[in-house]
């Protein structure tokens, strides 16, 4: 059996749990490394908002940061995140368990309604609900009706 540290999955799914972490993880896949200004860019935020966002992913250790000179470049680790998945996969065999069952009832519930209501072809037309209306008065304009006594 695989232990995992609760500590460390908390720190994963709070890092992954706001779209804007998530957007900056998208941006670092497959890219060998990233300047904070590159990937400040698409954001409508401070510099100093995109760097706590990064504390976050940092402490999470969902990437690293590297400084050369006066360019601070960063680079996703998968690690983490490769755990979560392990995580998560024993509740997917569960969630895919349950979900098969709901399909295979949800067919077999359609096959017995579907063999039971009769075909649009056997069907008879229904006659309309109500008649044509009749012939209405018109009212004329200067408020009395003519037709009255």
């Amino acid at each position: 059996m695989v232990y995992y540290s609760a500590d460390q999955l908390n720190r994963t799914f709070s890092a992954v749990a706001d779209p804007t972490r998530r957007a900056m993880l998208a941006h670092l896949e497959g890219r060998e490394s990233v300047t904070i200004s590159e990937l400040a860019k698409p954001f409508a935020m401070s510099l100093p908002a995109v760097m706590k966002h990064l504390d976050v992913l940092s402490d999470a250790g969902l990437i690293t940061r590297t400084k050369t000179g006066r360019t601070v470049t960063c680079r996703l680790t998968a690690a983490p995140m490769e755990q979560a998945m392990e995580w998560l996969s024993r509740y997917q065999r569960f969630w895919s368990a349950q979900l098969d069952r709901l399909a295979a009832f949800v067919e077999k519930d359609l096959c017995s309604s579907s063999q039971a209501s009769p075909s649009p072809d056997d069907s008879t037309p229904q006659p309309p609900k109500s008649s044509k209306r009749g012939p209405t008065r018109k009212k004329s304009s200067s408020g009395s009706d003519p037709h009255q006594p």
